[in-house]
């Protein structure tokens, strides 16, 4: 009883370990999210990223992809030992990458994912107006809205930077964070509880988004992707439909593109970009309903907790009460509330 008692205690050490280690990683991902507005600011002046030349936004993306992902990947990978672990274990990454029996049909999860996704970012978006209808009334026409504004991205305005783009948001960005949250973070969490391990890092897969109003959204599609990782133990799957996602939103920043470019005056274009909308309106719908059908099926599916003898409330009081974590949370607030807390504290300290 003794050693078992002992062998409790020492796992629940090494769980609040492990969520001290995720909230640096992510208090270290929005820093290098603040250098790398910073630098972009001190290199190409107030201009947003989209904007300006080709070679600009090439540069531009660079700055990007080495800040958002590559430093804070290096210290996730420093923190978590997972370069040592991968070498080490050189059939790791080829078991991380399996392909599952019957993968045609678990893409097939790609309508119903959308869907519930799409779903629950239009919700928000109305919750959002309307929080900011009754503060605007009631605050005097103060603009709440400005303080939850997603990043300003520009639309590429040459076919290079549409190009560069498009590869970013749908080869680049998948790759890269399927294996960090659903790789790293997730196989960090999972000897904690498989529920866990989907739920934390669904949470951190929201906060890397653009905004407070895309942290609902993404994080509704981080769960579902994090259920479809656990069903198939491989990364394989769940970063394809990261893809197929994001190339959605791609295809629709790139008809933009091409609008400007063209001045807004090729017919074709317009066409297609209003097909290309009401798709993806039909999609969504669908993609809802299917979802719906889903909700059923799901509970022939329960998540094995393999850590019961620690309630899941206490495995998440443990999380959020880490002063990494709460740190992180307060730095995650603010910049997604367009610094706010910052500003006020350097308007303070003048």
């Amino acid at each position: 009883m003794d050693n078992a008692f002992s062998d409790q205690e020492q796992k629940i050490k090494t769980y609040k370990t492990v969520c001290a280690k995720l909230g640096l990683v992510m208090c270290a991902y929005f820093i290098c999210r603040i250098l790398a507005g910073l630098t972009i600011s001190y290199i190409f002046g107030e201009s947003s990223v989209g904007s300006g030349s080709a070679m600009q936004y090439t540069l531009q993306t660079i700055v990007m992809l080495l800040f958002v992902y590559a430093l804070p990947m290096v210290v996730t990978a420093m923190l978590f030992n997972s370069f040592n672990y991968y070498i080490r274990n050189p059939g790791t990454l080829e078991h991380l990458y399996k392909k599952p029996k019957r993968l045609a049909q678990k893409l097939g999860n790609f309508t119903a994912m959308y869907g519930m996704g799409l779903s629950v970012n239009l919700l928000t978006m109305l919750m959002f107006f309307l929080i900011s209808l009754i503060y605007n009334t009631v605050a005097g026409g103060i603009e709440l809205e400005r303080h939850f504004e997603q990043i300003a991205v520009g639309i590429p305005q040459d076919l290079l930077s549409a190009f560069i783009m498009v590869f970013v948001m749908v080869i680049v960005a998948p790759i890269v964070e399927e294996f960090w949250v659903r790789g790293i973070m997730y196989d960090a969490l999972k000897l904690y509880g498989y529920g866990m391990a989907i739920i934390i890092s669904s949470l951190l897969f929201g906060l890397m988004h653009s905004s407070l109003q895309m942290l609902f959204y993404t994080t509704a599609l981080g769960l579902a992707l994090g259920y479809v990782r656990y069903a198939t133990d491989s990364l394989l799957v769940v970063t394809i439909l990261h893809m197929l996602i994001n190339a959605i939103a791609a295809g629709m920043i790139f008809l933009l593109s091409l609008t400007n470019i063209t001045g807004g005056e090729h017919g074709l274009i317009n066409t297609l970009s209003n097909i290309y909308i009401f798709a993806v309106l039909v999609l969504v719908v669908i993609g809802f309903i299917a979802f719906i059908k889903k909700i059923p099926k799901l509970k022939r599916y329960r998540i094995t907790n393999n850590w019961d003898d620690v309630s899941t409330k206490k495995k998440l009081a443990l999380f959020f009460v880490s002063i990494p974590v709460i740190i992180m949370l307060v730095i995650a607030f603010d910049t997604h509330a367009n610094h706010l807390l910052l500003v006020k504290f350097l308007n303070t300290v003048r």
